[in-house]
């Protein structure tokens, strides 16, 4: 019955769009901006994403001509330990004209963001250390209170680089600092004016995030894993983030443990796979269409992914970082 009830709730999502049901989750495949837009106003308790940043790395010729080496905006990595590294966006290529788009984009989005959001939702929202400050902005500009950073402390392998075709010539030199952590910002729909979070939870189960399972308070710093091959397999996308890192998410971004999580910038479906796996309700939204069928099958697999082989060594690595 209370499956049932989940499903339902996720009904005025689909709108006209076509749309995948699965337990307590639905994916819809549309642009997201649109969809926002279209949506009841004040419907969303929380939006946890993953975004391209609204530019062309995800574009599907960068993406064809990653698959063939060509780089593009992918840097193509040289092996590293005798493994293959895998190619990732080159942000620094970007030029003014592109920044600025991407600053056109994001306040936009928040806009629709905004009008979606009950008040008191959260945005918790992935980013990188050379954009973070020009998304975040544009967030802030939209409306949106910024809450803060979630550090994900992870080694990424972007950055460190040596100066292109000058490797030789300087070899001391690095272009960026390697990249060991990932800056997600936090932030929240303002609230009622003179609401105060007690009464915003009463009213919209809405204004805080959910304290860890042990009481402690939920924390702006997170010990990650990178992405298992073992999850990597189970979905072919350039920038899948891992279940350990997702289900944490999720499960903070609804201070009651109920309400609606909106994913708008789906991708391989790690968002709705983690709400799925927690029983939380969750609408993952995907522009194309063939990560939209990607999405559909991973999310089963996904939602089913053992993350308990890296609890221990996430107690381990907190224990050391005096972070208990």
């Amino acid at each position: 019955m209370q499956k049932k009830q989940s499903t339902e709730i996720l009904l005025p999502f689909g709108l006209d769009y076509q749309t995948r049901t699965y337990s307590s989750t639905r994916t819809v495949h549309a642009d997201c901006i649109e969809w926002l837009g279209r949506i009841p106003a004040e419907s969303l308790h929380a939006v946890v994403t993953d975004p391209p940043y609204g530019v062309k790395e995800y574009n599907f010729d960068q993406l064809e001509k990653k698959d063939v080496g060509s780089g593009g905006i992918w840097r193509i990595p040289p092996s590293f330990d005798g493994h293959v590294r895998s190619p990732l966006p080159r942000f620094t290529a970007l030029d003014h004209k592109e920044r600025d788009a991407i600053d056109r984009f994001f306040f936009e989005w928040g806009t629709q963001v905004l009008r979606a959001l009950r008040p008191g939702g959260h945005v918790i929202l992935a980013s990188n250390s050379f954009l973070s400050q020009l998304v975040f902005g544009a967030l802030v500009r939209s409306g949106l209170e910024f809450r803060g950073e979630l550090i994900r402390l992870v080694r990424t392998m972007r950055g460190g680089d040596r100066p292109k075709n000058a490797e030789e010539e300087f070899p001391d030199v690095c272009t960026m600092p390697r990249g060991c952590y990932e800056p997600w910002g936090i932030f929240r729909k303002p609230l009622p004016q003179k609401m105060t979070v007690a009464e915003c939870l009463r009213v919209y189960q809405t204004g805080g995030l959910r304290r860890l399972e042990n009481g402690n308070p939920f924390c702006d710093i997170i010990v990650s894993e990178r992405t298992p091959k073992r999850e990597r397999d189970m979905a072919g996308h350039p920038s899948i983030k891992p279940q350990s890192l997702m289900r944490q998410l999720v499960r903070a971004a609804l201070p009651l443990g109920q309400g609606v999580i909106a994913d708008p910038f789906m991708g391989s479906g790690s968002t709705v796979a983690a709400a799925a796996a927690l029983g939380l309700q969750c609408v993952g939204v995907e522009r194309y269409q063939d990560y939209f069928d990607l999405a559909n099958d991973s999310i089963p697999l996904l939602t089913h992914a053992d993350t308990r082989s890296f609890e221990a060594k996430e107690i381990e690595l907190e224990s050391q970082l005096n972070l208990m």
